[in-house]
């Protein structure tokens, strides 16, 4: 692609038409990306570890009601909830297609004696396994599939749980992903040391488009060498959900008892990188109010 091409673009774009998202499962790119994760100066990739800290005590307290169990994470990154899961008793599989994400994960499993096991797959396409007491998926990477593909893997988490177990999934808020398809074009630059789309000198210029009908973002990134001028195009679509959305399509895979929490910590925050999400949980088979997650609602 050349700068020509960025001036002949379709505007807007179609949702989902430019790019399935972008490149994960890059060798270096990932490479890249799990510095993003590790940075404990933003939330942009992973939460800061202090969160993750938070997080990770209210799922163990609160969502498993400190029993160990088996845990399954979907697009779970370098680790960073299922290593800490892991030193609270529970046994943690997790599943996620950057390479350099599951290779630390696998070397703090192995450093640490942890009973952590990783795959480096697609969530569409992995084998989950099963007997699981908790599955889960969160930091919104449920929102960054293709409706159809989200109702698939919400299937495949049902077979995956024991009988009366739960999933826990943290979307992103309609008003997020909305927000993020009307920001707008903007640009940066990156010196020698590059950044995370290109390991040299270069420019990123972004735009953004809202679909309301689709209920849909589109992200477009456009990186220009600054050396040779060449240009690689990313795009990623991210959908939005309301709650009644979110709802029917966990009922529609057949769980149970869905109820809503503000955050990842069950209660209104105010920390940017848990305001942007909310929690949804619910069971494999319906169980009887207050025996399992109870009453609460968001």
């Amino acid at each position: 692609m050349n700068l020509e091409d960025i001036d002949n673009r379709p505007l807007p774009p179609a949702p989902w038409t430019e790019g399935e998202n972008i490149p994960w499962s890059d060798p270096e790119f990932s490479h890249r990306m799990l510095a993003e994760h590790l940075d404990q100066a933003h939330d942009r990739a992973s939460r800061r570890f202090e969160t993750i800290d938070r997080q990770v005590d209210w799922i163990h307290r609160a969502v498993l009601d400190g029993i160990p169990t088996r845990i399954l994470e979907l697009t779970c990154g370098p680790g960073l909830y299922t290593s800490r899961l892991a030193k609270r008793g529970h046994t943690c599989v997790g599943i996620d297609y950057a390479p350099a994400s599951i290779r630390y994960a696998q070397q703090t499993a192995t450093r640490d004696s942890l009973a952590c096991t990783y795959q480096l797959h697609d969530v569409r396409e992995a084998d989950y396994g099963a007997g699981y007491g908790l599955v889960m998926m969160i930091n919104g990477q449920f929102n960054v599939f293709r409706r159809k593909e989200a109702r698939t893997i919400l299937e495949k988490a049902y077979a995956a749980l024991l009988p009366g177990g739960c999933l826990l999934l943290e979307p992103q808020r309609f008003s997020t992903v909305e927000s993020t398809g009307r920001t707008g074009t903007a640009w940066y630059s990156c010196g020698e040391s590059g950044g995370l789309f290109h390991p040299r000198p270069h420019l990123c210029l972004t735009e953004s488009f809202w679909h309301a009908e689709a209920q849909a973002a589109t992200q477009r990134f456009y990186v220009i060498d600054a050396r040779t001028g060449q240009v690689t195009p990313h795009a990623m679509t991210t959908e939005a959900y309301t709650d009644q959305q979110v709802e029917a399509i966990l009922t529609g895979a057949r769980f149970g008892n869905v109820c809503f929490f503000p955050s990842l910590v069950g209660v209104e925050v105010e920390d940017e990188g848990q305001s942007f999400h909310f929690a949804a949980m619910a069971t494999k088979e319906p169980a009887p109010a207050g025996e399992i997650l109870g009453n609460r609602t968001r």
